[in-house]
């Protein structure tokens, strides 16, 4: 497969710049695997296409507020951006500014003192905070919104879920920004049963694959954890003939990585730790029915994820339908619904 392949053309006022109001007012594209079709809903209204007995399945991660300003020694700038916590404490940063070498004590007004620790590919640098910087992100952090999102956002809590809860990525599972509780509650009431997942979101989500064959390209790795009752309840739910439909493509990945290596008749097990899980057209899905998604980016890995479940020529048509109907692109942007 080439990269160019899963390429198309989006002018950038497509690009959405800020959240709409309320959540669940954003468009809603339908489109069904089986013969292409399309409809257009509204977000607020996909009850439309769920079944009592279906399972909706989110990712519980909470964005971490991780670009943080600091400054060096000579009084210089420097931006820090969090990527990951490693397990010995230390973490890998992204740092913008100049002749920002190992060794180096940089100062945050406000927070602790960080040492970097060692150079990593172009920007990344591995660096130890003095005290633990959890505590201090409140107050010395700001919400890291992706690289095509220009405007200011008011309100940082419009960049998380509403049900977020472990702190943990660098970006936000976007398709559950849609949901709202009263949305949520009057799914639940409708008999779709939900549950959760926990995958936390690296930067590299955002990356173009840059590799003339697909296949070339080192897929980034993102920590994931599925829970011994999570595994059952998606048992249970296809025993009953239920759909298990992934709120996003962190949760595909997610529940796709705990079926790797799984007898067919067990289906899922509990996991945790990471994943390179590499989802291209001809994976073929053991767990996800459906799926609740975003528009993204051209040549990145979600878009030849979605075309893996979809096709990508029910793909391409679908998203120039959306262009012709204005739709909004990326993280702010409108929603797909694929069954």
């Amino acid at each position: 497969m080439k990269t160019i392949d899963f390429d198309y053309e989006l002018p950038v006022e497509y690009i959405a710049q800020t959240p709409l109001e309320p959540r669940d007012s954003s468009k809603l594209l339908v489109l069904s695997r089986a013969d292409g079709s399309l409809t257009h809903a509204v977000f607020h209204d996909i009850g439309a296409y769920l079944n009592a007995g279906d399972l909706l399945v989110v990712n519980k991660t909470r964005v971490i507020p991780a670009r943080i300003y600091a400054h060096k020694p000579t009084g210089g700038k420097v931006e820090i951006l969090l990527l990951r916590k490693n397990v010995d404490d230390t973490w890998l940063a992204m740092l913008g500014g100049k002749r920002l070498k190992a060794g180096m004590c940089l100062t945050i007004d406000g927070g602790p003192q960080v040492q970097i620790l060692a150079e990593q590919d172009g920007a990344s640098r591995t660096i130890r905070f003095t005290e633990a910087v959890e505590g201090f992100l409140p107050r010395i952090g700001n919400t890291p919104l992706p690289p095509y999102i220009h405007e200011k956002l008011r309100d940082p809590e419009r960049y998380q879920t509403i049900y977020s809860q472990d702190v943990g990525s660098a970006a936000a599972p976007t398709a559950g920004l849609h949901f709202t509780q009263p949305l949520i509650d009057s799914l639940k009431e409708k008999g779709v049963a939900f549950d959760e997942v926990l995958l936390h979101v690296g930067l590299d989500t955002f990356a173009p694959v840059n590799e003339e064959n697909v296949e070339e390209h080192a897929i980034h790795r993102e920590w994931c954890l599925v829970s011994a009752a999570t595994a059952e309840h998606i048992r249970r739910t296809k025993q009953h003939g239920g759909r298990v439909i992934a709120v996003g493509t962190t949760t595909v990945r997610t529940l796709e990585s705990a079926a790797c290596n799984v007898p067919q008749n067990e289906l899922i097990r509990a996991y945790e730790g990471m994943t390179d899980l590499f989802i291209l057209p001809g994976y073929p899905f053991r767990v996800v029915d459906a799926m609740i998604t975003n528009f993204h980016l051209p040549k990145s890995t979600l878009i030849m994820l979605v075309s893996a479940f979809a096709g990508w020529h029910h793909i391409r048509h679908a998203y120039e339908v959306a262009k012709q109907q204005h739709y909004r692109f990326y993280s702010f942007g409108d929603a797909m619904f694929i069954h």
